[in-house]
C-alpha cells in the first residue's frame, strides 16, 4: 500500500498514515513547499482517503545557504506547504527541521478513517481498464528548465527550433501539475467504483504499475497502451538525445497522478467528470487482463501530448 493502515481495535476505524520527502526540484521555494505537500497527500488519496486529519512537516535546511538566504527560503517553503495543506482541508501541527548538506522537504499525513472509506488497492479484475489522472514528464520538464543555463543543451534546443518560451511553458505546466491535489480524483474513486489505485511518483508509471499489479488478489496483468505526456516534452527529448526512460514508462515523476483500475464504463464516466470538475483531463491508458501479475507496455504506445496545441495566453 502507499500508506500504513492500522486497524484501531474493534472500532471500525483505521489509522492511515504516510511519510514522504524529496530534494526540491524547482527553483521557487514556495512552489517546492506546495509540491511537497501535494506529494505526501497523494499517498492517502491513493487509498480513496480524502480527509487528512493532521500533517507534520519534515525539512532539511541546506548548510550551503547563507543566513540571509535561509531567511528567505525557509519561510517560503513553510508557507507553500501550509497553504496547500489548508487547501486540502487540513493543518500542519508540527514536524522536524534539521541542518543538512542538501535541502529536503516533505512531511507526514495522518487520517483516522472508517474502514468502509478506504479503498483496498487489490481488487482489479480482468476486463477493467487503467486510468491516469495527470500527464507524465515532470522530470524532463524540470531538467529542461536547467538546460537553459547549460550552453551545450541550449544550443541543441535552439538548433531544433525550441524557444526559451516553449521550455518555460513546459516547466510551468509541470509545476502546475505537481502542485495540483489528487483529492478530487480520490473522491471520484468512490463514486465510480475504483478497484484499486496507486500514485505515480519516483518509480515512474510502469514501476508503480508493477507494484500495484503484484498485490492483486486475482491473477491479472496490466497492459499499458497509452502515454499522456506534457506537451513539447517529446520534442525536448529528441532535441537533446536524452530519454529519462519516459517512453519506456520509467521516468521518475514528482507528485504525479493517480493510477487506478475500474470497469471501462465507469472509467469513461470518471474521466468525463474529473475534467468537468477540475478542468484537467484524465485518460484510459491500459487494460487489465488475465495474467501472471506483470506489466507490459505496448511496443509502440500511443503518445498523447497534453495539450495537443498551445493556446495563446493559456498555460494548458
Amino acid at each position: 500500500m502507499d500508506s500504513s493502515v492500522v486497524p484501531l481495535g474493534e472500532s471500525g476505524f483505521s489509522l492511515v498514515q504516510t511519510i514522504d520527502y524529496f530534494y526540491p526540484s524547482v527553483e521557487d521555494p514556495y512552489m517546492n513547499g506546495k509540491i511537497a505537500c501535494a506529494n505526501v497527500l497523494s499517498d492517502i488519496y491513493a487509498l480513496g482517503v480524502t480527509r487528512c486529519d493532521n500533517m507534520l512537516m519534515v525539512m532539511g535546511v541546506s548548510t550551503k545557504l547563507s543566513e540571509k538566504q535561509r531567511d528567505v527560503v525557509v519561510p517560503a517553503l513553510v508557507k507553500g506547504f501550509n497553504d496547500l495543506a489548508h487547501e486540502a482541508g487540513t493543518k500542519v501541527t508540527g514536524g522536524q527541521t534539521v541542518l543538512n548538506p542538501w535541502p529536503i522537504i516533505g512531511g507526514v499525513a495522518t487520517s483516522c478513517s472508517k474502514d468502509a472509506d478506504i479503498i483496498s488497492p487489490d481488487n482489479a479484475e480482468p476486463g477493467d481498464v487503467l486510468v491516469l489522472t495527470k500527464p507524465l514528464g515532470t522530470q524532463v520538464a524540470v531538467n529542461a528548465h536547467q538546460w537553459l543555463d547549460n550552453p551545450d543543451r541550449k544550443s541543441q534546443l535552439v538548433k531544433a527550433g525550441i524557444t526559451r518560451e516553449q521550455v518555460l511553458r513546459v516547466y510551468f505546466r509541470a509545476m502546475d501539475s505537481m502542485t495540483r491535489l489528487n483529492r478530487t480524483g480520490a473522491e471520484l474513486m468512490h463514486k465510480h467504483g475504483s478497484h484499486g489505485a496507486t500514485d505515480v511518483t519516483g518509480f515512474g508509471l510502469l514501476g508503480h504499475a508493477e507494484n500495484l499489479v503484484q498485490v492483486q488478489r486475482r491473477r491479472v496483468s496490466f497492459h499499458v497502451h497509452t502515454l499522456p505526456v506534457i506537451g513539447h516534452v517529446p520534442a525536448l527529448l529528441a532535441a537533446t538525445g536524452t530519454s529519462f526512460k519516459l517512453m519506456q514508462g520509467y521516468s521518475a515523476e514528482t507528485s504525479g497522478g493517480l493510477l487506478m483500475a475500474m470497469s471501462r464504463k465507469n472509467a469513461e464516466a470518471y474521466c468525463a467528470e474529473i475534467e468537468e470538475l477540475e478542468g484537467y483531463p484524465a485518460w484510459i491508458i491500459g487494460d487489465v487482463v488475465e495474467g501472471e501479475r506483470v506489466v507490459e507496455l505496448s511496443k509502440n504506445p500511443k503518445v498523447i501530448e497534453v495539450p495537443s496545441v498551445d493556446k495563446p495566453g493559456e498555460l494548458w
